[in-house]
Order: C-alpha cells, then sequence, then structure tokens
C-alpha cells in the first residue's frame, strides 16, 4: 500500500453493505475494465473525469470512500493518485480496498461483469421469485402478423428506442408506464407487451404494471432487442411514437395505484420542513432526484433536485447514486412516477422518500448545472488562435474527452489520448514526433476536462500548453467544422465498454454471452451475500385490482 494512506479490509465493507451503513466503494480504472469484473456495489469513476462527476454523485464531503484500481502488482498508481485528488477536493475519509480486487474475492465476495450490475441482478431476482410473465419474440411476432389485439411499450429512453425498435412500438419509459399504458391499452382485452434492450427493463417494466394492479395482460418481451434480433427478426429504426398525454383524472387514480405499491414497499413520504432539516447533508448522503420526463424537468422543476428519469435512475442506480446506504429523496409528481420509481428503489434496499413540493416551492426552470470544483488557472486559446496555429503546422490538438465523444465528432486533425496517459515524459515524446509543433492543445466537449488535464502538466521545454477555450463545442460554436469517425488514437479506446445491447452491428456470439450472463445473476447474488434486495410479490393471475392495504402481501 502507498505510504501514507490507509486501506479498508473487504471484510469490513463487505459488512457495512449488509448493515446498509454509508460507504462509496470507487473503481478508478476506465470503464472498459471496470465492466470485465468488480464488486456488486462498486461504482464506475475513472481517474481522468473525477472532477467533472465527483460533487454531483458524492455530495457528502465526510462520506467512507474506499478507493480501489488494478490492485497490487499491477502498478496502482491511480487508485494512490485518486485518494490524494479526492482529498484536495475536500473528502476527508478516503481510503484504499486492501488487497485490492484479489483482497476482495479472498474474503468471499462475488466480482460482477458489465455495467449497472446492482440493477440487472435485481431484475433478474424480481423475474425469478414474482414469475413475471415472458413472451418469446417468435410469438410477439405471430401475434402481430395475425393482428391480434396487442400493443408493445419500450421501455427504454426515447433515444435509445429511436436507434432500433420492435415493429409497431412506442416509446414509453419505464417510469411512465403505470401513467400512460391505459391510454394505449384502454380495452382490458387487449395484451400489453414490455420490451428493452435486453432483460432487465422489460421484466422491471412489466412487473410494474402488474403490481399496479393494470387490468390488461401484460407481459415482458423476452430477452427486448437482443432477442428479436437472435431470433432472426426485422427491427424498426427512427420511430418516433410516444406515449401520450392523460387527462388529469387518469393521472389521479395512475398515482392512488403507484401509492398502493409503495406504501407496501416502505416508502416514506416527508413533508418540506423535514427536506430543510436535511439539507445540509453533514449527517447523511441525501440525494434529490425529479423523476419525471426530461422535457418536463426542463419546463420546472423543484429547486435542488437532479434529472434522473425514474425508469433510467431504477435500471443505473450505481451511477446517479453511488453511495450505497444513502438517503434518496424523489420530488412527487402528480402521475405516481415518483411513487413507482420509489417502490423500485426501496425493494433494492434502499431508503426512500418521496417530498410533496408545495405550491408556493422554489422552481428552477432549464437543464442541471453539473457542480465543479474551481477551474485550474491555464492558457485559454480560443477557436481563431488554434485554427490559425494548426494551419502553420505549429500546433496538435489533443481530446481528453470519451473516444465515444471524440469518434463522434472531433477538431480536424485531433488526436485522442486518455488523460491518465499524459504526462510530462509522454507530451515530450509528442512534440518529438510532430517536429515543428510548438504548442500542445487540449481540449474536450466543453474544455472542463481538458483544464484539468493541463493543470497536471509541466511545462514542456520549448512548447507551450494550452486549453482550446470552451472545448470542441466552443470550436463548432465558431462556425468552424468537426471530422467525425477515427484520427489518431495515442490511447487504447478502453474508457467506453461497448454494451452489447447497443445498436445493431453487434456479433450475435456477444448477445448471447450477454443473455447468459443475466441468466446466472441470481446464483452471483446469492453467492455475494451482500445485496440486500426483497422482492414485493402479488396475489396470483396477471391484472386485477393492487394491493388494497400494506401488507395485505409478502416481501419475500
Amino acid at each position: 500500500m502507498p505510504t501514507g494512506i490507509p486501506s479498508v479490509s473487504a471484510s469490513a465493507i463487505r459488512r457495512a453493505l449488509r448493515d446498509r451503513a454509508e460507504i462509496g466503494l470507487l473503481d478508478v480504472r476506465q470503464e472498459g475494465r471496470f465492466a470485465a469484473a468488480h464488486p456488486l456495489f462498486a461504482a464506475s469513476f475513472p481517474l481522468g473525469r473525477l472532477e467533472a462527476e465527483v460533487f454531483d454523485r458524492l455530495p457528502r464531503r465526510s462520506v467512507p470512500l474506499v478507493v480501489y484500481g488494478d490492485g497490487p502488482g499491477a502498478g496502482d498508481d491511480d487508485a494512490a493518485t485518486a485518494v490524494r485528488r479526492l482529498r484536495s477536493l475536500g473528502y476527508r475519509d478516503v481510503s484504499l480496498l486492501a488487497g485490492g480486487l484479489a483482497g476482495w474475492t479472498s474474503a468471499g465476495g462475488e466480482l460482477f461483469a458489465d455495467v449497472n450490475a446492482p440493477s440487472k441482478a435485481f431484475g433478474e431476482l424480481v423475474a425469478a421469485t414474482a414469475g413475471t410473465p415472458q413472451l418469446a419474440a417468435q410469438d410477439l411476432q405471430a401475434m402481430l402478423r395475425g393482428r391480434e389485439d396487442v400493443v408493445v411499450v419500450d421501455a427504454r429512453r426515447f433515444e435509445e428506442y429511436q436507434t432500433m425498435s420492435i415493429p409497431t412500438a412506442t416509446s414509453v419509459p419505464g417510469a411512465e408506464l403505470v401513467l400512460r399504458v391505459g391510454a394505449l391499452a384502454p380495452d382490458p382485452a387487449t395484451t400489453v407487451v414490455v420490451n428493452c434492450a435486453g432483460r432487465t427493463r422489460s421484466i422491471i417494466g412489466a412487473q410494474s404494471l402488474i403490481n399496479a394492479g393494470q387490468g390488461n395482460r401484460v407481459m415482458a418481451l423476452r430477452n427486448g432487442t437482443i432477442g428479436w434480433t437472435l431470433a432472426g427478426l426485422t427491427l424498426e429504426a427512427g420511430q418516433a411514437r410516444r406515449g401520450p398525454e392523460v387527462p388529469a383524472a387518469s393521472a389521479r387514480q395512475a398515482r392512488a395505484r403507484a401509492w398502493a405499491v409503495a406504501d407496501k414497499a416502505g416508502v416514506r413520504r416527508i413533508g418540506s420542513r423535514e427536506l430543510r432539516s436535511l439539507a445540509d447533508g453533514a449527517r447523511r448522503t441525501v440525494y434529490r432526484f425529479d423523476v419525471r420526463t426530461p422535457e418536463e424537468y426542463v419546463a420546472g422543476h423543484p429547486a435542488g433536485f437532479r434529472p434522473a428519469p425514474g425508469g433510467q435512475l431504477v435500471q443505473e442506480t450505481d451511477w446517479f447514486a453511488p453511495v450505497r446506504g444513502a438517503l434518496i429523496v424523489l420530488a412527487e409528481d402528480d402521475g405516481g412516477r415518483a411513487a413507482m420509481t420509489g417502490s423500485w428503489l426501496a425493494q433494492m434496499g434502499w431508503d426512500v422518500t418521496v417530498w410533496t413540493p408545495g405550491p408556493a416551492g422554489p422552481v428552477e426552470k432549464g437543464s442541471w448545472t453539473p457542480a465543479l470544483p474551481p477551474l485550474p488557472e491555464v492558457t485559454l486559446a480560443d477557436p481563431a488562435q488554434v485554427d490559425g496555429w494548426l494551419r502553420a503546422g505549429e500546433a496538435l490538438v489533443v481530446d481528453v474527452d470519451t473516444s465515444r465523444r471524440f469518434l463522434a465528432g472531433h477538431v480536424p486533425g485531433a488526436a485522442w489520448a486518455l488523460r491518465t496517459d499524459l504526462s510530462g515524459g509522454t507530451v515530450h515524446g509528442l512534440l518529438h514526433r510532430y517536429p515543428g509543433t510548438t504548442r500542445l492543445v487540449l481540449t474536450s466537449a466543453d474544455g472542463i476536462l481538458a483544464a484539468f488535464a493541463a493543470a497536471d502538466l509541466p511545462e514542456p521545454a520549448g512548447a507551450v500548453v494550452a486549453v482550446l477555450d470552451g472545448g470542441t463545442a466552443g470550436w463548432a460554436g465558431s462556425g468552424r467544422p468537426l471530422r467525425a469517425g477515427p484520427g489518431k488514437m495515442l490511447s487504447p479506446p478502453v474508457d467506453v465498454y461497448r454494451r452489447p445491447y447497443e445498436g445493431t452491428d453487434v456479433d450475435p456470439e456477444a448477445m448471447q454471452a450477454y443473455l447468459d450472463w443475466e441468466h446466472g445473476l441470481v446464483a452471483q447474488l446469492e453467492r455475494d451475500g451482500t445485496h440486500g434486495f426483497t422482492v414485493l410479490t402479488v396475489p396470483p393471475g396477471n391484472g386485477g385490482s393492487a394491493p388494497d392495504r400494506p401488507g395485505d402481501h409478502d416481501l419475500v
């Protein structure tokens, strides 16, 4: 272990997880390495992006944090650097994981693959425990061809739905289902099929409708768009069908049905006075989320609440709330979306409460503005200056944002590198590779990460390090073109994990391997023993009334 940095044993962390004590377990490797193997409740915090994410994701400075990287014997400098960087940002209780991942497995901990593992494992537990009905792709195809009375709803984000979708499907993101499906399928004889790309959001979406007493026959499309593709069936692309608006009376009914489930799951309500008492966050980490649609959030939201559409919040708890044991506060809405989202979070072991904004409460408009540390003092160069340097052959532009953003559009001629791969020696080598270069210009999407990266670098002899003012967005905003596609790749693109359910050009073997992994998650949960999940069960049968009172049925 690096000198002067305390360590915490895996056994102590596992005990804290079982006790639901607050703890944040941070994996500072690149996302590609994180997705290969990590503890269930570890959160991906790549070192190169730490400053851009940490204040929103870890709002309490005194929260216990444990950091790990590649582990002893693998050059674990990144973990030690992350500890020092977190301390410089005001975090007071930061340690290293004793023994790294090897220490974790030797203490009996499981290593999980992929991303969003807690939510995906929970979804599989729901399917196994609640018996969520599922429909094979071939059977749905036969129903559609036979023009049977069936409605297909896609529970993913609208952007994902537009990439590829089941024929006839309508976009109704997960938290919107209980509110909007009744308008799409007003006849109880209509079969409702919920899909996502794989399994989790299909299962949670279908079970949401069942738990809330949707009167229709409700089923999850088995294996989602992956299953559809593996069955040799054709997906649509670029569709724009969206769930309808609902009358106020229908919204009130949906809210009542959702609260019947939330009450049973143990979701609490708080008032404004109690919310104000949580404001300083000195004793407990508090996350505040608005679970409505992105459009509703931008139009107006309670002050201090971050956007987290409910379906994605349940799907990506490790991203939105990396401190296990924290309190989650959801802002109430008029359609039961906070209640339904809260019911799932409570079953996942979170302490969750819903706050009803008063009519006079402070409201903000517009997008969320991330909390950031003060930007370091660096040399800025505006797009016109950088353009002139490039034309004269004097500058090399290096983009330190994600490889995905770089490939989507970058300054023409720019190279891409992991921020963690840049050092004084690296810069010297780059300047040597590109004779005549006297200026190294760093950029990122908005210039923020580039500024932090530039502050890390010593000024190389005979050259100047500068940051593109406004980043790549500033370059484009000045009317200058971006170039999409491959460019100079100075680092391996291990910063982004390509999900096997993203897009339509994924290898079928990778798709099948992903499904096989999901099917094995329940057994992994049992072996690991730290999850704390419970599953709400409803009476046998599909559809019908919501539970009448808390405690009518069991949590298993």
